[in-house]
Order: C-alpha cells, then structure tokens, then sequence
C-alpha cells in the first residue's frame, strides 16, 4: 500500500474517531492531551523514532514494552478539530512510513468544558 493510500485510509478512521467523540458532545476546539501510538519491530527502532520525534520537539515520546512488542507513544496537546487532527495523523503515517513502523492510530479524552 502506498503512502498516499495510507493516508487516506487514516483519514477515514480518523473522521471516525472524531463522529465518536462527537457523540459524547465533544467540543473539538478546546485543546487537549492527544496520544499517538506506534508499534515498532525493535527496541531499537522504537528509540530511534522517539529520538527523531523528541529531537524536533515534534511532541513527547517515550518508549514502552507492550508484552513483547515495542511501542513509541508521543503525546501532543492541541484541539482535534477535523483539518487539525487529520494533518497531524498524516504526519505520524508518513513518519511510520520513513521508519518502517507501524502507526497504530491516535486517541484521547473527550473535552466538553469551555
């Protein structure tokens, strides 16, 4: 699949996620703490694609061991408005896509405040 198919397919996903939070009366303007999650084949990889991410200040990434599996999760705070969370979900496809991981997608919390 290409990049660009990735992208796409992540866009559909993610307008999913955004129905969802939606649904529980999400205001997508109010910022918040969004959680991107890759899977990477090495501990290795994992620290080399939080390196590039902590480097450029890009958001905060940590390493982590889910069971026998690495994982990089950053966390960025910002709204999830549609254009916002969607150019940003790209980027993440397209940082997987330059290191040979895996984006597993993002969440976070629902904001209802003012």
């Amino acid at each position: 699949m290409s990049v660009i198919e990735k992208i796409m397919e992540a866009s559909e996903v993610d307008t999913d996620v955004l129905r969802r939070l939606d649904g529980e009366g999400d205001n997508f303007t109010l910022v918040r703490e969004v959680d991107f999650h890759f899977l990477c084949p090495s501990q290795e990889k994992a620290e080399t694609v939080a390196g590039f991410l902590d480097d450029y200040q890009f958001g905060r990434a940590k390493v982590m061991l889910e069971g026998d599996q690495f994982a990089v999760q950053v966390l960025i705070d910002m709204p999830v408005t549609q254009n916002v969370i969607l150019c940003t979900s790209g980027f993440m496809t397209c940082i997987a896509e330059l290191y040979g991981v895996e984006f597993d997608g993002w969440g976070c919390l629902a904001q209802n405040g003012t």
